[in-house]
């Protein structure tokens, strides 16, 4: 919000009402100028007075798309007073640009009143008023989803067997778990040209160099490489001492 403020009216006292959903409904339907309703109050000695609300014909007549069926007429307003809380309404209105004037009017905001009670507006349970509820009820029980039989095939729906990523996955671990065995000196040469590049390797690692099944795979690595079980170089394959074209670097260092 933004503009003056006008705090002429803050201490006129005001209801908070609370409607039925199908009587706002109506209201907001109806023109600013048509009577919505009137309040009657009966007051008694010593007791609270009995308040009520009629409805006009005039809005009990307006269509509504939310609802078609006959709302209530008449509806009491039961009272509650409510203590340490402060509730105020406020209006905005907004003033339009006048390329007359030497200095533009800002948008305004009143403050309307403040809250004194609230007030809770209960339908008269007369045959209109079940009749409602009665409908409320039956389509509330409706389900949301509905079987429906189609009478031709749906163009615009096709369904599928199988995803793509699943497929993608299939494909990929069929044609892992298929791979061929290589003669074992040919895989032996890989082994060793591999290791003229790296010290250490991974089995995951040599199994993509190889492209060979795992379990042959170790087999041939047990022949010619050690398994490392500790650190730096743990899980780690590494040639054995009499396949190494390098010098072992511990024997180096006893050495000198």
């Amino acid at each position: 919000m933004s503009g003056s403020l006008d705090v002429g009216n803050a201490t006129t006292s005001l209801w908070l009402v609370k409607v039925p959903k199908y009587v706002a409904d109506k209201w907001d339907n109806a023109p600013s100028s048509l009577e919505v309703g009137k309040i009657k109050v009966q007051k008694h000695p010593g007791k609270r007075p009995d308040i009520s609300l009629n409805l006009s014909e005039a809005v009990l007549c307006l269509e509504n798309d939310k609802n078609s069926e006959p709302i209530p007429k008449s509806f009491k307003l039961d009272v509650s007073h409510f203590s340490g809380q402060t509730m105020g309404v406020l209006s905005e209105y907004s003033i339009p640009y006048n390329p007359d004037a030497i200095v533009q009017e800002t948008d305004k905001i009143c403050v309307e009143g403040k809250i004194s009670q609230k007030l809770e507006c209960r339908p008269i349970g007369d045959q209109v008023y079940m009749d409602l509820k009665k409908t409320a009820i039956k389509k509330a029980h409706i389900p949301t989803r509905q079987v429906q039989k189609l009478d031709k095939v749906v163009q615009n729906f096709k369904p599928i067997s199988d995803h793509k990523h699943n497929i993608e996955y299939n494909e990929k671990k069929k044609s892992e778990g298929k791979k061929a065995r290589d003669d074992k000196d040919a895989v032996m040469a890989m082994l060793f040209k591999a290791f003229e590049k790296h010290q250490y390797y991974n089995i995951k690692d040599l199994v993509t160099l190889t492209k060979q099944p795992v379990v042959y795979l170790k087999e041939i690595l047990k022949e010619v490489c050690n398994y490392n079980l500790k650190h730096p170089h743990k899980n780690m394959w590494e040639l054995k001492p009499e396949y190494r074209h390098y010098k072992d670097q511990d024997a180096d260092i006893e050495t000198n």
